[in-house]
């Protein structure tokens, strides 16, 4: 039996790089099985795919709570953004909890949430909305990704290049 940090490592000859990155997101994150350093110290010189460990190993983070959050996240890096902190807590002024976000750019004051299917249960999506309200009122912009932008993210991306334009220039409360 392989550990999991060995068992990541074997993975790199069935899996693309993202792909390697999601799994070692969630072994180092929610999964709690290893740590980066671990996973770094599988990759052997000379090996056949290590080059895909190597790459996968230099984009991992402790953070991502599901593969479509570590999409996201990289899909954005990707796109020019800058690298967004994962799981913020957010306060109001008076330093009230009032979420954790599955990432933001804090000093922007910009969220960016990836609602998956369970998004949809009523319950989830009224408390959803209270929470957006609160992060609104004390300056924050939420945008929402959900499994369409997965597919066809330019919208999402406009859609974050509009808020740091907005940030940047002084609009939407930053």
């Amino acid at each position: 039996m392989s550990t999991p940090a060995r068992a990541w490592r074997e993975c790199a000859s069935l899996l693309t790089v993202a792909e390697l990155v999601a799994v070692g997101d969630h072994l180092v994150g929610v999964g709690g099985l290893t740590s980066i350093d671990a996973l770094a110290a599988t990759i052997a010189p000379g090996e056949r795919f290590v080059g895909v460990a190597r790459a996968a190993i230099e984009r991992i983070r402790v953070g991502a709570e599901s593969a479509m959050e570590t999409w996201l996240r990289l899909a954005v890096v990707d796109a020019g953004f800058p690298e967004p902190e994962l799981q913020v807590e957010v306060v109001d002024d008076a330093g009230r909890f009032l979420a954790r976000v599955d990432m933001a750019w804090p000093a922007a004051r910009i969220a960016l949430e990836y609602d998956g299917d369970h998004h949809r249960d009523r319950g989830t999506f009224e408390h959803g909305q209270r929470r957006d309200n609160a992060m609104t009122v004390a300056g924050w912009l939420v945008l929402h990704a959900n499994k369409m932008d997965a597919r066809r993210p330019a919208v999402l991306f406009e859609r974050l290049r509009q808020a740091f334009t907005a940030r940047a220039s002084g609009i939407g409360g930053a």
